[in-house]
């Protein structure tokens, strides 16, 4: 019974760790000290092994509200937003479409 349970909290611990990768929104990077940027601002936590960048672009877009882009503005790598499992944290401004 007992290796049974065992392989149950193993399955169950790789299929979360699945999900983990998944590229999901987190606290944007505020603009730098004295710059005014109005446009949104949206970041995406994401796997920088296994994550492709039209993931997390895709991601990004989602996240942008009405009719606006998602410009990739930089990246930071730091575990203060992001988990270990993803510690990438891709900073993107929905810019109005021209």
């Amino acid at each position: 019974m007992t290796a049974l349970r065992l392989l149950v909290v193993l399955a169950a611990g790789l299929a979360c760790g699945c999900s983990a990768l998944i590229p999901f929104p987190t606290v944007p990077k505020s603009p730098a000290s004295g710059v005014t940027d109005p446009r949104q601002r949206v970041a995406i936590c994401f796997n920088t092994l296994k994550t492709p960048p039209e993931q997390v672009q895709q991601a990004a877009q989602a996240e942008c509200l009405g009719d606006t882009v998602a410009e990739r503005i930089g990246t930071d790598y730091g575990l203060d937003f992001c988990p270990l499992a993803v510690p990438g944290r891709a900073n993107f401004a929905c810019t109005p479409k021209k």
